[in-house]
């Protein structure tokens, strides 16, 4: 099977990274697989064409020139498949993959889709879309929302939950030294993110969890801010910012918690990661990681923006290593019954195989 996926960028993202591990798998297992990039080739973009993959950049100047440069590679490569991850390239692939006659064209949306709506994006999201086979929400509070947006072809609309590899668990020796309780975030340093409600929660939890550490994996736009956040509380000896990382096994390895802080969330790549590594989590009650996270009974809920409850569920699950294990095992099972790699690329290839 020819399998084209549409992407906007390839620079390093959870998307980004799903998409990467799914054009892998999907080559091992014989299809013939290339990448379409709407605009920047990305880190991930250069190791895809390192590996063999064709990953054509369109360097778009505008949305129309962008569509007929889509159209004329889908012309010339004749795919089966069209899968399209998110609204802009769907938009930008959708109509050329409908001309040069691809059998299945697939639009996955990888966020929470929450509203309010942006409902001018929505309807145009809405309305290009009728040209996909079928519309995919990665968790099932985003396909609840996507059926509510405005003219939403409802039946069109199917869930299939991300997955990830797994993370290979290092031994200590071959991981950062630590000490205390460690708290772990990987992920993107952005306003969404709400990382202050995070560090506030470990600044309070501090005086009843001697030693508590917190690791922040990752770079973005909001790290000064959160960097003088953490002078200003105090706590600067417990926070430890490590940029962003492609090694994240060995993090994963050794922490004692995944925490995730976010005001809105889909299901993030490092989530599942954390479950394969048999990492309780401790998430904030939006999106499809608290869906998860519910579903696999593998750690605790708190809502959003609250940092004085997110500091008592630190505390908890400190105190409590009977509880962290049951939700360390929980998190595991979950993950290789519903959350593998291979599990979400099955998923798709049934739809693929439907038209």
């Amino acid at each position: 099977m020819r399998i084209v996926h549409v992407v906007y960028s390839l620079e390093m993202g959870g998307a980004e990274s799903l998409v990467a591990q799914l054009c892998r798998l999907q080559r091992a297992n014989g299809n013939e697989v290339s990448v379409c990039v709407c605009t920047n080739l990305g880190i991930l973009g250069e190791a895809l064409r390192s590996e063999g993959f064709r990953i054509d950049v369109l360097d778009q100047s505008s949305v129309a020139v962008a569509i007929w440069r889509c159209y004329k590679l889908l012309r010339s490569l004749r795919p089966d498949v069209v899968h399209c991850h998110n609204p802009a390239p769907t938009l930008i692939a959708a109509i050329g993959a409908r001309l040069v006659g691809v059998t299945c064209v697939v639009s996955t949306r990888h966020s929470l889709v929450a509203p309010p709506y942006e409902v001018a994006a929505e309807i145009k999201y809405s309305i290009i879309s009728r040209l996909c086979d079928h519309i995919v929400g990665i968790c099932e509070a985003t396909c609840e929302n996507l059926r509510h947006a405005p003219l939403a072809l409802r039946d069109h609309i199917v869930r299939v939950y991300n997955g990830s590899a797994p993370v290979e668990v290092l031994p200590p020796a071959d991981c950062p030294p630590r000490s205390g309780f460690t708290i772990l975030f990987v992920g993107r340093l952005a306003p969404i993110k709400d990382l202050p409600t995070l560090v506030n929660a470990v600044a309070l939890a501090l005086p009843r969890v001697p030693g508590l550490s917190l690791w922040l994996v990752g770079d973005g736009a909001v790290r000064q801010q959160l960097e003088d956040l953490v002078a200003g509380l105090g706590i600067a000896g417990n926070v430890t910012f490590w940029g962003e990382r492609h090694d994240v096994a060995q993090f994963f390895s050794v922490a004692d918690l995944f925490s995730m802080s976010s005001l809105s969330e889909g299901l993030p790549m490092s989530l599942l990661q954390a479950m394969s590594a048999g990492l309780p989590a401790l998430v904030t009650q939006v999106g499809g990681m608290a869906e998860v996270v519910e579903y696999a009974n593998c750690g605790l809920r708190i809502p959003a923006g609250d940092s004085a409850a997110m500091a008592d569920a630190i505390v908890q699950l400190a105190s409590d290593p009977a509880l962290r294990a049951q939700f360390a095992a929980n998190a595991t099972e979950a993950y290789q019954a519903h959350f593998t790699i291979q599990q979400m690329d099955a998923a798709y290839m049934d739809l693929y195989r439907s038209h």
